[in-house]
């Protein structure tokens, strides 16, 4: 058998009906990573992308054709959808690794769920888990392997089986020099069926690049399992130059930043800025970043003129008494500022809101509401509390969750642990809200159509049409979230 790598992932976009819907699928950044480490070292490399998989037995003609001596699993910890640890892709991971193992194949596996259930991915069929950050422990191993060694306590950032018992190896050190890292192994990836399905949905074309690792922030609800709370990013210098790449390469439209936070190093986006206009670099992009982090408008400019049209904020809640039991360490006042200033120098505040935390009630589900209404985010995301391992919430309602602890895909919404009200109201109060939202955004259209007539368009026309039907489905939606709320 040869020393080949066969690298793949365990998330199947058709596992997850929601997503596969909205038709906007990121390669796996993480995984491309790793592979180029290897690939610099010298080692044989090729993926299996089960983006666009069928099932985990679409991978055994791969298996049958290379016959490689390793089988990589590595997830993609940029996805926040893979920090979600669903079940039908551990069901996925576990699947592909007995193929894998029945091949001959040495199976190590990268990802948040093994991390977190170690245990459990060593049982199925795993000979190595690597514990967070993940790509100079991969390279380690490999080359112990190679070199026919058979102790690795040596290495950090393992567990394995060793006489019959589960050892684990002490944490590895984040990396500091990220532009040390060779740039992602972008050839491996078929770039068409990602680029026919974001034309299909939505008319452009959209990749994901990240320029930083981690998040020094402490939200209690927020797992940080590959990356940690450690801050470190690549210079502009070196995202720049990927983005060229990319341009020539795949001609894409749009970027997605998929940082936790974008931006937070001092002076970082106005260097940024500057490097992308000498360079002549001409694209929209969209970023997730913090209320409290978007209050000077100095970076909200050097975002604009980079080409930033679209910020992600952790707004979580309207109210303050919520977001301060999630550790959340911003304000009401805050988002109610930083979207203000985005709006005004033209870039899109959309929201990922929560419901459902511990103590929240009726009242504070009322302010969130409110906030949206005032605000009317360009997007929004809206989920119910989610336990993760590792987090103080988890620990705080892990009694609860002996039945279930992840959702078997991104759209379930399962509240599953005791809270203010039953799970089926959260799941009415999210499709509320949602039509609320909808209902207040076109009723906005029809006034800016009547105050400026000469900037209709059949978008904004459409847009404002939509009122016609939100307007009585919000009622019928509110009257049944009224009936479950007397349920109780």
């Amino acid at each position: 058998m040869s020393n080949k790598i066969l690298f793949s992932h365990s998330y199947f976009l058709q596992f997850d009906p929601k997503q596969w819907a909205t038709g906007q699928p990121y390669p796996p950044l993480a995984t491309l990573y790793a592979a180029a480490l290897m690939q610099a070292n010298g080692y044989s490399v090729s993926l299996f992308d089960t983006m666009f998989a069928h099932n985990a037995h679409d991978l055994q003609n791969t298996l049958n054709e290379q016959t490689p001596r390793y089988f990589v699993l590595y997830d993609d910890g940029f996805n926040y959808l893979t920090k979600m640890c669903l079940t039908n892709m551990r069901e996925a991971a576990f699947a592909m690794m007995k193929l894998a193992k029945a091949k001959g194949c040495t199976v190590i596996v990268s990802s948040s769920d093994s991390t977190d259930h170690f245990k459990e991915y060593l049982t199925e069929g795993a000979d190595f888990v690597i514990m967070g950050e993940a790509e100079l422990t991969l390279l380690e191993l490999v080359k112990a392997m190679d070199n026919k060694e058979n102790n690795f306590q040596h290495i950090t950032g393992l567990a394995f089986i060793h006489n019959n018992q589960v050892t684990t190896t002490p944490r590895r050190a984040v990396m500091k020099d990220l532009d040390a890292l060779p740039l992602p192994a972008w050839d491996l990836i078929d770039i068409t069926p990602y680029r026919s399905m974001w034309l299909k949905s939505s008319g452009y074309f959209s990749l994901n690049v990240a320029t930083t690792r981690g998040c020094p922030f402490k939200c209690n609800w927020c797992a940080k399992p590959i990356y940690g709370n450690r801050y470190n990013a690549r210079s502009p210098e070196k995202v720049v130059e990927e983005l060229k790449l990319l341009k020539e390469k795949f001609r894409f439209d749009h970027i997605w930043f998929c940082d936790d936070i974008f931006g937070l190093k001092p002076g970082w986006v106005n260097a940024f800025a500057n490097i992308v206009e000498k360079e002549q670099l001409q694209f929209r992009f969209k970023i997730q970043a913090r209320a409290d982090l978007l209050l000077q408008e100095n970076t909200i400019k050097d975002l604009a003129r980079a080409g930033c049209h679209n910020i992600w904020m952790g707004a979580e809640s309207g109210s303050q008494k919520v977001l301060d039991a999630m550790d959340k360490g911003t304000t009401v006042e805050q988002i109610y500022q930083a979207t203000t200033l985005l709006k005004k120098h033209g870039i899109n505040p959309s929201f990922f809101i929560q419901f459902g935390y511990p103590g929240e009630t009726k009242e504070d589900i009322a302010k969130t509401i409110r906030m949206i209404r005032d605000l009317l985010p360009y997007e929004m995301g809206i989920s119910v509390s989610y336990p993760l391992p590792g987090t103080p919430f988890f620990e705080r309602v892990k009694n609860d969750l002996k039945e279930k602890a992840n959702w078997t895909d991104s759209d379930e919404l399962q509240l599953m642990f005791q809270n203010t009200y039953q799970p089926a109201f959260y799941k009415q109060l999210h499709r509320y809200v949602h039509k609320s939202y909808r209902k207040h955004q076109a009723l906005a259209q029809i006034k800016k159509i009547c105050t400026q007539p000469t900037t209709i368009t059949w978008k904004k026309l459409k847009k404002a049409a939509a009122v016609a039907y939100y307007i009585p489905a919000a009622f019928l939606a509110r009257q049944k979230l009224h009936t479950l709320e007397k349920t109780v």
